[in-house]
């Protein structure tokens, strides 16, 4: 699989639906380079690396994890510089990191997800680490020429859901905000979605990349929320 560009400076690993791996994102600045998410596993994180040097990219010096999720984040101590999470999401990776020391956990959590048995078959062993760098509510990272502006939101999917918005690019990155909480049994809070949706609907973007879909225009994604609002 290639990277493919969305914009001028902005590249995407597209999403893999055998082991529901994300969409991986690379934003070019003239002074540093940021990835969007960790990926599901150090094997996803190779790819992603592999499909940079292909364009003879140098490798991310920071990435920001939208959320904790582990197709998120499992790759996080492969990923070269530094990463950055929200104090929410730290404080839930710790916790994960103590959990997956018991056999029976990680047992539970490939008997509960096909897609995460498949990825961590044969042995492979499973790596939480925390985020080297943290922050509250929100974080602007100057890039060179870009702006990245990292801020929390309120979403139906994840507690600790953050967006990233490169507005010399028009492009808001969402992660997996806009879905159900699958850690809730696949629960929709309307209230929830119908917040986030009014964040969308205010932010001047042109495209909004989601982890698991092909990008969309603005107009696009709000029309489908909105669709689905009861």
């Amino acid at each position: 699989m290639e990277l493919r560009q969305l914009t001028k400076h902005i590249f995407y690993y597209p999403h893999q639906t055998e082991t529901d791996r994300p969409m991986l994102a690379y934003i070019k600045g003239d002074k540093s380079s940021l990835a969007i998410d960790a990926g599901n596993s150090s094997d996803h994180v190779s790819e992603f690396y592999q499909a940079l040097e292909a364009k003879n990219y140098k490798l991310p010096d920071l990435t920001i994890i939208t959320h904790w999720h582990w197709d998120h984040t499992f790759g996080m101590h492969k990923v070269n510089g530094l990463t950055i999470a929200n104090n929410t999401t730290d404080q839930i990776l710790q916790m994960e990191k103590e959990k997956i020391k018991d056999e029976v956990y990680i047992k539970a959590l490939k008997s509960e997800n096909p897609f995460l048995a498949k990825e961590f078959s044969d042995g492979k062993t499973i790596n939480i680490v925390s985020s080297d760098i943290q922050f509250k509510n929100e974080l602007s990272l100057s890039l060179g020429n870009l702006t990245a502006k990292i801020f929390r939101i309120t979403s139906p999917h994840s507690l600790d859901s953050n967006l990233i918005y490169i507005p010399e690019e028009k492009v808001l990155f969402l992660g997996d905000a806009t879905s159900e909480d699958f850690e809730n049994d696949g629960y929709m809070d309307q209230d929830k979605l119908k917040s986030l949706t009014a964040v969308i609907e205010q932010i001047d973007c042109k495209f909004c990349m989601l982890g698991h879909a092909s990008p969309l225009q603005k107009d696009e994604l709000v029309d489908y929320l909105k669709s689905i609002m009861s």
